[in-house]
């Protein structure tokens, strides 16, 4: 690498490459300010590290890349930055959306489903989801194989996903946890 101590060559270096350097930035962190300060950021190092670095590469090429590291290392730490100091609302996945806009009219359409399980079914069911019971206990609790009871949870969560009603599963399930 030449000698950019020799303020006149790096300051032409500089004046070159400013604008481009900026729009790499610009590109990457969306804000003017900080792509210009990042790019001023790696002028700085170049001229305090000017004796240890050594690169085979076109300048433009070097900096283009360094100058997009740092721009993602910027983003990566005020990423961090925010969520820890700032109350930040992230958007909510279309799940969490729908469970906020159900009502408390969808717990007769969920009893509903509910009640056409048979009895015995319904019960292991409940125990299951609901009161959070492993298969071994309601085998023990019932008396009945462990078989039998992964064969009617299997028969409950068919009979719930085949039933013909907008309802999702896991809207049932959200509700039964609700109910308990």
């Amino acid at each position: 690498m030449s000698n950019f101590k020799d303020l006149k060559v790096f300051e032409a270096l500089y004046k070159e490459h400013f604008a481009f350097f900026s729009l790499v930035s610009f590109n990457i962190v969306k804000d003017k300010d900080a792509a210009k300060d990042l790019v001023q950021d790696f002028f700085m190092y170049l001229w305090e590290k000017e004796e240890s670095l050594n690169f085979t590469i076109s300048f433009k090429a070097y900096g283009t890349k360094a100058i997009k590291n740092l721009s993602l290392q910027h983003l990566e730490k005020n990423k961090t930055i925010s969520l820890k100091n700032a109350k930040i609302t992230l958007p909510k996945s279309e799940e969490e959306l729908a469970f906020e806009n159900t009502e408390e009219n969808k717990k007769p359409k969920i009893q509903t489903l509910l009640d056409k399980i048979p009895q015995s079914r319904r019960e292991i069911f409940i125990s299951h989801v609901v009161e959070g019971l492993s298969y071994a206990e309601i085998a023990e609790d019932q008396n009945i194989s462990i078989n039998t009871v992964k064969t009617q949870m299997k028969r409950a969560y068919a009979s719930l996903r085949d039933s013909k009603n907008t309802l999702h599963l896991k809207f049932i399930l959200y509700f039964i946890w609700l109910i308990k």
